[in-house]
Protein backbone atom coordinates (compact mmCIF):
# COMPACT_ATOMS: atom_id res chain seq x y z
CA UNK A 1 0.00 0.00 0.00
CA UNK A 2 3.08 2.28 0.70
CA UNK A 3 4.13 1.95 -3.10
CA UNK A 4 1.07 2.78 -3.95
CA UNK A 5 0.97 5.99 -2.30
CA UNK A 6 3.90 6.86 -3.71
CA UNK A 7 3.27 6.58 -6.91
CA UNK A 8 0.04 8.53 -6.68
CA UNK A 9 1.75 10.99 -5.28
CA UNK A 10 4.21 11.15 -8.08
CA UNK A 11 1.19 10.79 -10.53
CA UNK A 12 -0.21 14.11 -8.57
CA UNK A 13 2.73 15.84 -8.78
CA UNK A 14 2.98 15.52 -12.30
CA UNK A 15 -0.43 16.69 -12.43
CA UNK A 16 0.30 19.90 -10.51
CA UNK A 17 3.39 20.32 -12.86
CA UNK A 18 0.76 20.22 -16.07
CA UNK A 19 -0.69 23.17 -14.82
CA UNK A 20 1.64 25.45 -13.72
CA UNK A 21 2.11 28.61 -15.28
CA UNK A 22 4.97 29.95 -16.88
CA UNK A 23 7.38 26.85 -16.65
CA UNK A 24 10.96 26.67 -17.21
CA UNK A 25 13.20 24.46 -18.71
CA UNK A 26 13.65 22.79 -14.81
CA UNK A 27 10.31 22.44 -14.59
CA UNK A 28 10.21 20.09 -17.83
CA UNK A 29 13.46 18.50 -16.20
CA UNK A 30 11.68 17.82 -13.27
CA UNK A 31 8.66 16.31 -15.19
CA UNK A 32 10.59 14.29 -16.68
CA UNK A 33 12.54 12.72 -13.76
CA UNK A 34 8.99 12.64 -12.01
CA UNK A 35 7.87 10.31 -14.31
CA UNK A 36 10.71 7.85 -14.42
CA UNK A 37 10.31 7.94 -10.70
CA UNK A 38 6.52 6.96 -11.11
CA UNK A 39 7.23 3.63 -13.83
CA UNK A 40 9.85 2.95 -11.34
CA UNK A 41 8.10 2.41 -8.50
CA UNK A 42 4.76 1.12 -10.15
CA UNK A 43 6.92 -1.75 -11.77
CA UNK A 44 8.80 -2.24 -8.20
CA UNK A 45 5.09 -2.60 -6.75
CA UNK A 46 4.31 -4.84 -9.83
CA UNK A 47 7.09 -7.27 -8.57
CA UNK A 48 6.41 -7.15 -4.74
CA UNK A 49 2.36 -8.05 -5.50
CA UNK A 50 4.04 -10.58 -8.03
CA UNK A 51 1.06 -9.14 -10.58
CA UNK A 52 4.28 -8.96 -12.92
CA UNK A 53 4.20 -12.69 -13.30
CA UNK A 54 0.90 -12.48 -15.42
CA UNK A 55 2.54 -10.25 -18.00
CA UNK A 56 5.97 -11.39 -18.03
CA UNK A 57 7.39 -8.81 -20.67
CA UNK A 58 7.44 -6.25 -17.95
CA UNK A 59 10.06 -8.50 -16.12
CA UNK A 60 13.41 -6.65 -16.37
CA UNK A 61 12.60 -3.41 -17.67
CA UNK A 62 12.89 -2.68 -14.41
CA UNK A 63 16.61 -3.35 -13.91
CA UNK A 64 18.50 -0.34 -15.69
CA UNK A 65 16.16 2.32 -14.39
CA UNK A 66 18.37 3.25 -10.93
CA UNK A 67 20.88 4.58 -13.22
CA UNK A 68 18.69 7.39 -14.89
CA UNK A 69 17.97 9.14 -11.75
CA UNK A 70 21.36 10.36 -10.41
CA UNK A 71 21.26 11.76 -14.17
CA UNK A 72 18.50 13.89 -13.92
CA UNK A 73 19.66 15.06 -10.39
CA UNK A 74 22.56 16.83 -12.38
CA UNK A 75 20.27 17.51 -15.29
CA UNK A 76 17.64 19.36 -12.87
CA UNK A 77 20.48 21.38 -11.19
CA UNK A 78 21.84 22.64 -14.47
CA UNK A 79 18.66 23.58 -15.42
CA UNK A 80 18.04 25.18 -12.45
CA UNK A 81 21.02 27.45 -12.53
CA UNK A 82 21.90 27.91 -16.14
CA UNK A 83 18.63 27.70 -17.64
CA UNK A 84 19.23 25.28 -20.33
CA UNK A 85 19.88 21.30 -20.58
CA UNK A 86 23.23 19.69 -22.06
CA UNK A 87 23.36 19.32 -25.82
CA UNK A 88 22.13 15.78 -27.28
CA UNK A 89 25.64 14.31 -27.56
CA UNK A 90 26.50 15.23 -23.78
CA UNK A 91 23.08 13.15 -22.95
CA UNK A 92 23.86 10.37 -24.65
CA UNK A 93 27.39 10.24 -22.84
CA UNK A 94 25.82 10.53 -19.48
CA UNK A 95 23.41 7.89 -20.18
CA UNK A 96 26.26 5.28 -21.30
CA UNK A 97 26.10 3.42 -17.93
CA UNK A 98 21.99 2.93 -18.52
CA UNK A 99 22.60 1.76 -22.54
CA UNK A 100 25.09 -1.15 -20.58
CA UNK A 101 23.24 -2.32 -17.87
CA UNK A 102 20.39 -2.10 -21.13
CA UNK A 103 22.52 -4.34 -22.91
CA UNK A 104 23.65 -6.66 -20.60
CA UNK A 105 20.46 -7.48 -19.61
CA UNK A 106 19.90 -8.86 -23.10
CA UNK A 107 20.24 -12.47 -22.26
CA UNK A 108 17.66 -12.47 -20.03
CA UNK A 109 14.82 -10.58 -22.53
CA UNK A 110 15.87 -12.90 -24.56
CA UNK A 111 14.76 -15.97 -22.55
CA UNK A 112 11.23 -17.26 -22.20
CA UNK A 113 8.41 -16.07 -20.36
CA UNK A 114 8.34 -19.07 -18.12
CA UNK A 115 12.44 -18.82 -17.54
CA UNK A 116 12.02 -15.01 -16.34
CA UNK A 117 9.64 -16.05 -13.73
CA UNK A 118 12.02 -18.70 -12.81
CA UNK A 119 14.84 -16.36 -12.52
CA UNK A 120 12.92 -13.80 -10.37
CA UNK A 121 10.85 -16.49 -8.55
CA UNK A 122 15.03 -18.12 -7.81
CA UNK A 123 16.30 -14.31 -7.11
CA UNK A 124 18.23 -14.23 -10.11
CA UNK A 125 19.96 -17.61 -10.00
CA UNK A 126 21.94 -17.43 -13.25
CA UNK A 127 22.23 -13.70 -13.38
CA UNK A 128 24.12 -13.01 -10.18
CA UNK A 129 26.93 -11.54 -12.16
CA UNK A 130 23.87 -8.72 -13.03
CA UNK A 131 23.33 -8.29 -9.83
CA UNK A 132 26.53 -7.65 -8.81
CA UNK A 133 27.23 -5.45 -12.02
CA UNK A 134 24.17 -3.40 -11.09
CA UNK A 135 25.20 -2.89 -7.70
CA UNK A 136 28.66 -1.55 -8.56
CA UNK A 137 26.97 1.17 -11.31
CA UNK A 138 24.95 2.04 -8.74
CA UNK A 139 27.29 3.03 -6.10
CA UNK A 140 29.86 4.39 -8.22
CA UNK A 141 27.27 6.67 -10.54
CA UNK A 142 25.64 7.78 -7.24
CA UNK A 143 29.21 8.91 -5.52
CA UNK A 144 30.49 10.06 -9.21
CA UNK A 145 27.05 12.60 -9.72
CA UNK A 146 26.75 13.44 -6.28
CA UNK A 147 30.31 15.42 -5.86
CA UNK A 148 29.15 16.78 -9.85
CA UNK A 149 26.05 18.02 -8.52
CA UNK A 150 27.58 19.49 -5.28
CA UNK A 151 30.20 20.80 -7.25
CA UNK A 152 27.63 22.50 -9.67
CA UNK A 153 25.71 23.54 -6.21
CA UNK A 154 28.70 25.36 -4.90
CA UNK A 155 29.76 27.38 -8.41
CA UNK A 156 26.69 28.21 -8.05
CA UNK A 157 27.06 30.13 -5.22
CA UNK A 158 29.54 31.73 -6.18
CA UNK A 159 28.35 32.89 -9.14
CA UNK A 160 25.24 34.23 -7.81
CA UNK A 161 27.39 36.29 -4.82
CA UNK A 162 29.12 38.25 -7.44
CA UNK A 163 26.12 38.87 -9.44
CA UNK A 164 23.17 39.58 -7.04
CA UNK A 165 22.72 41.05 -3.97
CA UNK A 166 19.95 38.74 -2.54
CA UNK A 167 20.49 34.96 -2.67
CA UNK A 168 18.31 33.63 0.10
CA UNK A 169 15.59 31.77 -2.00
CA UNK A 170 18.35 30.86 -4.81
CA UNK A 171 21.16 29.38 -2.64
CA UNK A 172 19.96 25.73 -3.33
CA UNK A 173 20.32 24.48 0.04
CA UNK A 174 16.78 22.06 -0.39
CA UNK A 175 18.77 20.58 -3.93
CA UNK A 176 21.87 19.78 -1.75
CA UNK A 177 19.37 17.94 0.67
CA UNK A 178 17.48 16.32 -1.99
CA UNK A 179 21.73 15.50 -3.51
CA UNK A 180 22.57 13.62 0.21
CA UNK A 181 19.16 12.19 0.06
CA UNK A 182 19.59 10.27 -3.43
CA UNK A 183 22.92 8.92 -1.97
CA UNK A 184 21.37 8.09 1.32
CA UNK A 185 19.01 6.19 -0.72
CA UNK A 186 21.96 4.48 -2.99
CA UNK A 187 23.56 3.42 0.60
CA UNK A 188 20.30 1.65 1.12
CA UNK A 189 20.86 -0.83 -1.50
CA UNK A 190 24.03 -1.97 0.11
CA UNK A 191 22.25 -3.01 3.21
CA UNK A 192 18.33 -3.83 2.76
CA UNK A 193 16.01 -5.47 0.80
CA UNK A 194 14.08 -3.11 -2.42
CA UNK A 195 10.86 -2.85 0.18
CA UNK A 196 13.14 -0.29 2.44
CA UNK A 197 15.04 1.08 -0.52
CA UNK A 198 11.46 2.31 -2.01
CA UNK A 199 10.02 3.26 0.98
CA UNK A 200 12.94 5.67 0.79
CA UNK A 201 11.76 6.73 -2.79
CA UNK A 202 8.76 7.55 -1.62
CA UNK A 203 9.48 9.78 0.97
CA UNK A 204 12.29 11.38 -1.41
CA UNK A 205 9.68 11.70 -3.90
CA UNK A 206 7.17 14.01 -1.11
CA UNK A 207 10.57 16.13 -0.86
CA UNK A 208 11.29 16.75 -4.16
CA UNK A 209 7.50 17.19 -4.67
CA UNK A 210 7.08 19.97 -1.69
CA UNK A 211 10.36 22.42 -3.16
CA UNK A 212 10.38 21.48 -6.87
CA UNK A 213 6.89 23.13 -7.56
CA UNK A 214 7.62 26.07 -5.28
CA UNK A 215 10.97 26.86 -6.52
CA UNK A 216 12.05 29.87 -8.09
CA UNK A 217 14.46 30.67 -11.28
CA UNK A 218 17.41 31.43 -9.94
CA UNK A 219 19.70 31.23 -13.13
CA UNK A 220 21.78 34.45 -13.92
CA UNK A 221 21.53 35.82 -17.17
CA UNK A 222 25.31 36.99 -17.84
CA UNK A 223 25.86 38.80 -20.60
CA UNK A 224 29.72 40.40 -20.83
CA UNK A 225 31.25 42.25 -23.61
CA UNK A 226 34.28 42.04 -24.57
CA UNK A 227 35.47 45.32 -23.46
CA UNK A 228 33.47 48.61 -22.57
CA UNK A 229 35.52 50.65 -25.07
CA UNK A 230 35.49 53.75 -22.80
CA UNK A 231 37.55 51.59 -20.82
CA UNK A 232 40.13 49.35 -23.19
CA UNK A 233 43.47 49.80 -22.48
CA UNK A 234 47.19 48.58 -24.23
CA UNK A 235 48.28 45.74 -21.69
CA UNK A 236 51.52 46.15 -22.83
CA UNK A 237 51.63 50.25 -21.74
CA UNK A 238 51.24 49.40 -17.85
CA UNK A 239 53.90 50.09 -15.86
CA UNK A 240 52.61 48.98 -12.69
CA UNK A 241 54.73 45.96 -11.09
CA UNK A 242 54.06 42.38 -12.13
CA UNK A 243 51.68 41.27 -9.10
CA UNK A 244 49.45 44.37 -10.12
CA UNK A 245 49.51 43.35 -13.56
CA UNK A 246 48.30 39.88 -12.69
CA UNK A 247 45.73 41.30 -10.68
CA UNK A 248 43.83 43.10 -12.93
CA UNK A 249 44.80 40.82 -15.77
CA UNK A 250 41.11 39.36 -16.24
CA UNK A 251 39.47 43.01 -16.32
CA UNK A 252 42.17 44.27 -18.49
CA UNK A 253 42.44 47.35 -16.16
CA UNK A 254 45.54 49.19 -15.01
CA UNK A 255 46.07 50.51 -11.70
CA UNK A 256 44.95 54.43 -12.10
CA UNK A 257 41.75 52.85 -13.95
CA UNK A 258 41.14 50.27 -11.05
CA UNK A 259 41.21 53.82 -8.22
CA UNK A 260 39.07 55.89 -10.69
CA UNK A 261 36.20 53.17 -10.95
CA UNK A 262 36.50 52.49 -7.31
CA UNK A 263 36.21 56.10 -6.18
CA UNK A 264 33.24 56.31 -8.62
CA UNK A 265 31.87 53.22 -6.93
CA UNK A 266 31.77 54.91 -3.83
CA UNK A 267 30.68 57.59 -4.76
CA UNK A 268 27.55 56.51 -6.01
CA UNK A 269 26.94 54.11 -3.75
CA UNK A 270 27.04 57.58 -0.85
CA UNK A 271 24.77 59.64 -2.66
CA UNK A 272 22.26 57.67 -4.92
CA UNK A 273 22.31 54.23 -2.32
CA UNK A 274 21.20 52.14 -4.65
CA UNK A 275 22.12 49.44 -2.55
CA UNK A 276 18.91 50.16 -0.85
CA UNK A 277 17.17 48.23 -4.20
CA UNK A 278 16.98 44.65 -2.64
CA UNK A 279 16.71 42.87 -6.01
CA UNK A 280 20.26 45.07 -7.05
CA UNK A 281 22.28 42.48 -9.43
CA UNK A 282 25.75 43.86 -10.41
CA UNK A 283 24.81 44.01 -14.06
CA UNK A 284 22.23 46.77 -13.06
CA UNK A 285 25.23 48.62 -11.11
CA UNK A 286 27.32 48.39 -14.14
CA UNK A 287 25.02 49.96 -16.51
CA UNK A 288 24.85 52.89 -13.93
CA UNK A 289 28.48 53.42 -14.48
CA UNK A 290 28.57 52.77 -17.96
CA UNK A 291 31.29 49.59 -17.18
CA UNK A 292 31.65 45.87 -18.46
CA UNK A 293 30.02 43.71 -15.81
CA UNK A 294 32.99 41.48 -15.42
CA UNK A 295 35.34 44.65 -14.70
CA UNK A 296 32.91 46.04 -12.32
CA UNK A 297 33.04 42.51 -10.66
CA UNK A 298 37.22 42.27 -10.59
CA UNK A 299 37.28 45.85 -9.50
CA UNK A 300 35.39 45.18 -6.47
CA UNK A 301 36.88 41.69 -5.66
CA UNK A 302 40.59 42.82 -5.85
CA UNK A 303 40.18 46.51 -3.95
CA UNK A 304 37.49 45.24 -1.10
CA UNK A 305 38.22 41.35 -0.92
CA UNK A 306 34.36 40.73 -1.26
CA UNK A 307 31.98 39.56 -3.41
CA UNK A 308 29.42 41.90 -5.12
CA UNK A 309 27.07 39.79 -2.57
CA UNK A 310 29.21 40.82 0.48
CA UNK A 311 30.02 44.43 -0.92
CA UNK A 312 26.35 45.37 -1.17
CA UNK A 313 25.38 43.84 2.33
CA UNK A 314 27.75 45.86 4.08
CA UNK A 315 26.71 49.05 2.78
CA UNK A 316 23.30 48.25 4.15
CA UNK A 317 24.34 47.30 7.48
CA UNK A 318 26.04 50.53 7.88
CA UNK A 319 22.64 52.28 6.56
CA UNK A 320 20.95 50.02 9.02
CA UNK A 321 23.43 51.18 11.64
CA UNK A 322 22.57 54.83 10.74
CA UNK A 323 18.79 55.03 10.49
CA UNK A 324 18.97 53.01 14.30
CA UNK A 325 20.75 55.60 15.92
CA UNK A 326 18.30 58.28 14.77
CA UNK A 327 15.77 58.85 17.46
CA UNK A 328 12.31 59.48 15.43
CA UNK A 329 12.97 55.34 13.83
CA UNK A 330 13.80 54.16 17.75
CA UNK A 331 9.56 53.46 16.94
CA UNK A 332 10.45 50.95 13.95
CA UNK A 333 11.56 47.27 14.57
CA UNK A 334 14.58 46.51 13.51
CA UNK A 335 13.24 44.46 10.76
CA UNK A 336 11.48 47.06 9.24
CA UNK A 337 14.52 48.77 8.82
CA UNK A 338 16.97 46.61 7.30
CA UNK A 339 13.84 45.84 4.73
CA UNK A 340 14.60 49.72 3.83
CA UNK A 341 18.16 49.46 3.66
CA UNK A 342 17.65 46.99 1.36
CA UNK A 343 17.57 43.40 3.13
CA UNK A 344 14.59 41.26 1.95
CA UNK A 345 15.25 37.90 5.03
CA UNK A 346 15.43 38.40 9.06
CA UNK A 347 17.63 35.41 8.37
CA UNK A 348 20.68 37.25 6.09
CA UNK A 349 20.19 40.79 8.17
CA UNK A 350 20.54 38.74 11.55
CA UNK A 351 23.89 37.26 9.64
CA UNK A 352 25.09 40.09 8.29
CA UNK A 353 25.28 41.99 11.07
CA UNK A 354 26.49 39.88 13.92
CA UNK A 355 29.61 39.53 10.73
CA UNK A 356 30.07 42.86 10.57
CA UNK A 357 29.51 44.37 14.29
CA UNK A 358 30.19 40.79 15.85
CA UNK A 359 26.71 40.56 17.79
CA UNK A 360 23.33 40.25 17.15
CA UNK A 361 21.54 43.19 16.71
CA UNK A 362 19.26 43.28 20.27
CA UNK A 363 23.11 42.85 21.74
CA UNK A 364 23.93 45.77 19.91
CA UNK A 365 21.25 47.52 20.73
CA UNK A 366 19.73 46.34 24.46
CA UNK A 367 17.41 49.28 24.84
CA UNK A 368 16.09 48.37 21.21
Amino acid sequence: MFFITGFSITCFLLILFSFKKEKRIHDYVLAFWLAVISLHILLHYLHYSRLDYEYPWLLGVILPLPMLHVVFLYFYTIALTENRIPRISAIILHLIPFFILLGLAIPFYQLSNAEKITVFKTGGEGFEWYSLVQLTFILLSGAFYSVLTLLKIRNHRKTIQDHLSNTDKKMLRWLEYLTFGLGFIWLLALFFDDNIIFGGVTLFVLFIGFFGINQVSIFIPIRIEPHTPILETNLNSISDPEEKKEKYAKSGLDQEQVSDIMKRLEELMVDEKPFKESELTLNELAKRMNLNPNQLSQVINSETGKTFYHYINTYRINEFLCLQSLPENKKFTFLSLAYDCGFNSKTTFNKYFKIQTGKTPSEYFPQG
